[in-house]
């Protein structure tokens, strides 16, 4: 595995642990070929979206870029079951707009952290791969209170 490709992976684990924290549907990750630099995340519908990077040696632009992607695989799956296609919901407006990833600004030289932003405030809720999890619960199961499922009634 060359370095870009451990970067890739690196940005993409970070970010499905903020999926996993806060989304009540998960990705079938699968490669499914050799010549894509990148994965496929698949819904429960059978629907996927392609998850790839371009490393230009700054991690943190990598990470947020690896977060855009998933964050719109996120939207379409939890669309497609029916769920709010808010995700990572914004602590200050959870029903209004997800987060956005973006990068900090650099401090003396180093270079900014990325991070899921308020797109109205531009307030910082917390660094990728960091996100709590959700106090509904709404995470993987086995996570949050107890694992519970959403009820699906009246779908």
């Amino acid at each position: 595995m060359d370095d870009d490709e451990e970067e890739f992976r690196y940005a993409l684990e970070t970010v499905l642990r903020d999926l996993r924290a806060q989304c009540p549907v998960q990705p079938d990750i699968r490669k499914d070929d050799d010549e894509f630099r990148g994965v496929m995340l698949y819904g429960p519908d059978g629907s996927g979206c392609g998850v790839y990077a371009e490393p230009d040696g700054r991690p943190a632009m990598l990470l947020a870029h690896v977060a855009d992607q998933v964050q719109e695989w996120a939207v379409e799956a939890l669309w497609g079951q029916g769920e709010p296609t808010v995700w990572p919901r914004c602590p200050a407006h959870p029903d209004t707009h997800p987060l956005a990833a973006t990068v900090e600004e650099e401090k003396a030289g180093e270079e900014g952290a990325a991070v899921w932003v308020c797109p109205s405030t531009g307030d910082t809720a917390a660094r990728i791969g960091e996100l709590p999890v959700s106090e509904s619960g709404e995470g993987v199961r086995g996570r949050g209170r107890g694992g519970r499922k959403r009820s699906r009634r009246g779908r």
